[in-house]
């Protein structure tokens, strides 16, 4: 049965673009592939590969903002002066993207976004968009029903809770913010990893299947205030959070259906019998 606890969603985000900053919202549409706008863009090689904070962290200093005529990025460095992602590319081209393991159909987006971001990591870039009719499956391996993702890595959302990055921090020799992990999701009112525990949670009318815990990579160790790498928190994640070849925090989400869901909603939540995060 559901058990009712005073649990509530602290914040809400959206990455336009992936590997940039993200957006905090008071409310958010869950869409089937994730919330609205979210990792609907990406910056894309010569190779149609994407590119990410992995390898070029000095993307964390760009910001991005919704405004009406579209995605407002600034370089946070000052190299270069704003431009405006438009919603709908005017001229887009079709061609293939490759996504970790998949190569998915998208569209470019606007030739002066490609020489704005080229210029800025000083590397041939084209910035491209998913469009509603690509379909990129969830790994079948932790689907439920043939769900699908934007240009995340591999869910639709990312769910963490406030108590488990606070005690994470106690752990810490300097404290990190949430934004090293880019969740969608953070509720408030939990104890500490007690998300390992549950398989289904629910805010509003919308409710999430639990897919996975979610395997964190370097990009948490960039401070995204200075785009600059160091050891922690994996380093200390690592000594308490490690299972097999994967260190975890935070857990990945499938919608069950589409809605609204704000900040300060109840989440509810539907526990399992399991103590420790799912084997990997």
């Amino acid at each position: 049965m559901f058990r009712m606890a005073a649990v509530r969603i602290a914040s809400l985000h959206i990455y336009p673009v992936k590997s940039l900053r993200g957006i905090a919202l008071a409310e958010a549409e869950v869409q089937e592939r994730g919330l609205k706008w979210d990792r609907r863009w990406m910056w894309v090689d010569p190779d149609g590969v994407f590119i990410s904070q992995r390898k070029y962290p000095l993307l964390s200093r760009i910001s991005t903002t919704l405004t009406p005529a579209g995605i407002l990025l600034h370089d946070l460095t000052g190299k270069l002066p704003p431009i405006t992602i438009p919603y709908q590319p005017a001229a887009p081209v079709g061609l293939e993207v490759t996504i970790w393991n998949d190569t998915v159909p998208a569209v470019t987006v606007d030739p002066a976004c490609d020489r704005w971001m080229s210029s800025f990591l000083g590397l041939p870039l084209r910035l491209v968009m998913l469009p509603e009719s690509t379909r990129r499956l969830v790994d079948f391996r932790y689907a439920h029903q043939q769900e699908i993702v934007s240009f995340a890595d591999g869910y639709p959302l990312l769910m963490t809770t406030q108590a488990s990055l606070d005690d994470l921090n106690k752990r810490l020799p300097a404290p990190v913010g949430m934004d090293r992990f880019r969740p969608n999701l953070v509720l408030e009112g939990t104890g500490a990893w007690e998300e390992d525990t549950w398989t289904q949670v629910t805010a509003g009318a919308v409710s999430f299947d639990l897919a996975k815990p979610s395997a964190r990579c370097v990009m948490t160790t960039i401070d995204p205030e200075t785009g600059v790498k160091g050891p922690e928190p994996l380093k200390t994640l690592a000594v308490f959070r490690k299972q097999g070849h994967k260190i975890l925090f935070g857990q990945n989400l499938l919608p069950r259906q589409c809605g609204t869901i704000r900040v300060g909603d109840a989440v509810t939540t539907l526990p399992t019998l399991r103590n420790a995060p799912v084997p990997l």
